[in-house]
């Protein structure tokens, strides 16, 4: 069985590329449209989580804080993918737990080695 990432982007362009680079290297991709829609969706089946950060009804560091208090991402590594560079933001973001950080316009190749480290 392939195994399942959450892919989060209030923008449909993004998802659709992120999903297309996953799902031609093997994996199986969840979308969500932004940190509210993904904890509905988050489940223990989900190997990983590709999120970005600026979104409307919640972003995707609180989405991250929710899932690390939560204990139901404890475990399940979160990678931000942004336009975002701020140092300030990126500390945040490791502090709440996630493991990398990716900036946009990504390349497919960067990410899917991402994922596969981060979920073998």
């Amino acid at each position: 069985m392939s195994k399942r990432i959450l892919v989060v982007d209030d923008s449909p362009t993004v998802r659709q590329q992120v999903s297309v680079a996953l799902c031609q290297a093997g994996f199986a991709v969840v979308e969500a449209v932004d940190g509210l829609d993904a904890l509905g969706k988050f489940d223990a089946t989900i190997a990983m989580v590709v999120c970005d950060v600026n979104m409307p009804r919640m972003n995707g560091i609180e989405m991250l804080e929710k899932l690390k208090a939560d204990g139901k991402g404890s475990t399940t590594p979160i990678v931000m993918l942004t336009t975002e560079g701020q140092p300030a933001l990126i500390d945040r973001a490791k502090k709440a737990g996630a493991k990398g950080w990716i900036v946009k316009p990504f390349k497919p190749d960067q990410l899917i080695a991402a994922v596969k480290k981060l979920t073998s």
